[in-house]
């Protein structure tokens, strides 16, 4: 993938929400789950930052196949300042690759890799990471949307 993909997501307040209508140049990053120990300290750590990408012209936005109802109360109990859609069909993650095969205590299932990428301010993919690991992730991502 080198463009941002013509996807449509939902956002919490069920209202669709198309990649296409999104501000440019756009961080998305991909979760497992609402409310699970790391998802919750991501969705921290860009809330945080959320005005220093704002600062930098940068926009947020963090999808998982939680639905709308669950990211809502996700935003409220956590008081997130980073906007989050819903891809219920998996749709967006497999046109992102991110829904993959995983592993854990010795069993596969499908799930969904933590990963981002920021697009540039023509659509453009500019930089992505698979495989995140939480600690210090946001802050390496504010410091290539700067360098934008």
């Amino acid at each position: 993938m080198d463009k941002l993909p013509p996807v449509t997501l939902t956002a919490p307040d069920g209202a669709p929400l198309r990649l296409a209508d999104q501000p440019l140049p756009l961080v998305i990053y991909f979760y497992p789950k609402d409310d699970t120990t790391g998802c919750t300290r991501e969705a921290q750590d860009f809330s945080a930052l959320a005005g220093d990408f704002a600062a930098a012209g940068v926009a947020l936005l963090g999808v998982s196949k939680d639905s709308p109802k669950s990211h809502g109360k996700f935003i409220a109990k956590y008081d997130l300042a980073v906007p989050l859609a819903s891809d219920e069909d998996g749709s967006v993650c497999e046109a992102f690759g991110t829904w993959v095969e995983k592993s854990m205590y010795g069993k596969s299932y499908m799930g969904i890799e933590r990963s981002t990428f920021l697009f540039g301010a023509d659509g453009g993919l500019v930089r992505e990471w698979r495989k995140v690991k939480v600690p210090g992730h946001a802050a390496a991502v504010l410091e290539a949307a700067k360098a934008l």
